[in-house]
């Protein structure tokens, strides 16, 4: 599976307090984020119907390490 990167822009307000979130529930920013879009695939498939492909919303699914 390849991993991709995607730059945002936030408000600093922001992502101090999605820090603070990740922080309390273990994880990096980057982590806490995945769990949140994760959560949004997994609600618009239950909605709208399934999206094709091969990765599944429900399981955290960690990027392999650099070699």
């Amino acid at each position: 599976m390849a991993t991709k990167s995607v730059s945002i822009r936030i408000e600093e307000e922001m992502l101090k307090k999605i820090g603070y979130v990740a922080d309390y529930e273990g994880r990096s920013v980057n982590s806490h984020i995945l769990v949140l879009v994760r959560e949004n695939i997994r609600q618009f498939e239950q909605a709208h119907g399934k999206i094709e492909g091969d990765i599944r919303p429900d399981i955290n699914v960690k990027p392999g390490k650099k070699q």
